[in-house]
């Protein structure tokens, strides 16, 4: 627990320099173009505003579609759909063909972790953070006789290496890690824990939805075999869209439960031909103007630089927690210590989060409540029912904590 004068201290160094921030963040709401409104959109963690470019390349596709037809339209615009394989894979270090278009991070894990086939007797480890969509799978893959070892978290809340390299000593099929959680701001070691799954020789599958898009992921540096992320939180593309990586390595070890005309080739009476890359992972139908979207979003997270978002989003969290500990009476914060996303969780001693939440949003504060039921493993052990999530990016600036504090403090 930081003391209240080290606090003290880091919201007047913060506040020292906000120039550096203030440029990147009206070039960024400019951006939004006119759909930018006067409220404080801090939910990136949950849809993320997208700039008016993503937004056209969208909306462009859709008027194509209806005046020429879905078959032409897409045949038009083949070429950028082709293109936004080799952006996801630019931005997270990895060749296009390892990369599979979907509908959304939770698809993509399931589509993963179905073609391992586990069955009765396999073993899977699982980190504390693990999403609520993935440990549900997992669930019910333990009803059929798949053990799930999930590792213990450390006293301050966060993940225990030790435990999890001890979790690793015994055979597993795969191992499953979140990068950045729902329920708070921490950070996982990803590159540490990449190094003991691959000293284990255990499958390494990494849920990358928070944070790809805000911190730099590399899945060389962090050797992974498979990778999920999503498009509508820190990339700021369409509801709809997100990929899925998976090593060379990994997909001679997969097959698809359930494989379609887009991933095989049916080339005989009793047989089929599966994709050689990661495209064995897809569906024919897809929305196509969703992906343009992505494609636009991707670049545009390239150009802006994942290290100057990286940087700027951390700072306004760190402001963020720092005046919510000094200014706002009973606050509590949940973010383990050292936790370095642009992600704030908290709560207010005596107040439902749910409570704190519409406060917020009376203030023109968008901010969202996350419940134990979607972090169980993380926030049960915790003692936390429930927190609120802020969450920035480029867009937000000191304004935005201006208003959070402000409301909470009314």
């Amino acid at each position: 627990m930081q003391s209240k004068r080290s606090i003290q201290t880091a919201i007047e160094a913060d506040r020292s320099s906000p120039a550096s921030i203030s440029v990147e963040v009206e070039r960024a709401r400019t951006a939004l173009g006119s759909k930018g409104s006067a409220r404080h959109h801090l939910n990136a963690a949950g849809s993320a505003l997208p700039t008016s470019t993503t937004l056209r390349a969208v909306i462009d596709h859709l008027v194509l579609e209806a005046e020429i037809g879905g078959y032409e339209a897409s045949a038009a615009a083949r070429p950028r759909l082709e293109a936004v394989y080799a952006a996801a894979g630019d931005l997270i270090g990895a060749p296009a063909e390892d990369i599979a278009l979907v509908e959304s991070a939770t698809v993509g894990w399931r589509r993963a972790v179905d073609a391992m086939r586990l069955a009765a007797g396999d073993r899977v480890v699982a980190t504390r953070t693990t999403y609520v969509s993935s440990a549900l799978q997992l669930l019910e893959l333990e009803r059929s006789g798949v053990d799930i070892d999930v590792v213990a978290d450390d006293p301050d809340g966060r993940l225990d290496l030790d435990a999890l390299e001890a979790a690793l000593d015994v055979p597993a099929a795969l191992l499953a890690a979140t990068h950045v959680p729902t329920a708070s701001g921490r950070v996982e070691p990803v590159v540490e824990i990449g190094a003991l799954a691959d000293a284990a020789g255990v499958p390494f599958l990494l849920d990358a939805t928070q944070s790809v898009g805000q911190l730099p992921v590399d899945v060389g540096e962090i050797r992974c075999d498979a990778l999920v992320t999503t498009g509508r939180k820190f990339l700021r593309a369409p509801r709809g869209t997100g990929f899925l990586y998976v090593s060379q390595e990994m997909l001679d070890r997969l097959r698809p439960s359930a494989p379609d005309v887009r991933g095989a080739l049916w080339s005989s009476e009793h047989d089929f031909e599966l994709a050689e890359t990661a495209r064995r992972f897809e569906t024919w139908e897809a929305a196509h103007a969703l992906r343009l979207g992505l494609g636009v979003a991707l670049v545009e997270a390239k150009e802006t630089g994942i290290e100057a978002i990286s940087a700027h989003v951390s700072t306004l969290s760190a402001r963020l927690r720092a005046r919510l500990s000094e200014e706002v009476a009973g606050v509590r914060i949940a973010d383990p210590p050292g936790s370095a996303s642009g992600i704030v969780t908290f709560v207010i001693e005596g107040e439902d989060p749910q409570r704190t939440q519409e406060r917020l949003a009376e203030g023109g504060c968008d901010t969202v409540v996350v419940p134990a039921s979607h972090g169980l493993w993380e926030m049960q052990p915790r003692g936390l029912s429930g927190v609120v999530r802020a969450s920035f990016h480029v867009y937000n600036g000191e304004d935005d904590i201006d208003a959070v504090i402000e409301t909470l403090r009314g």
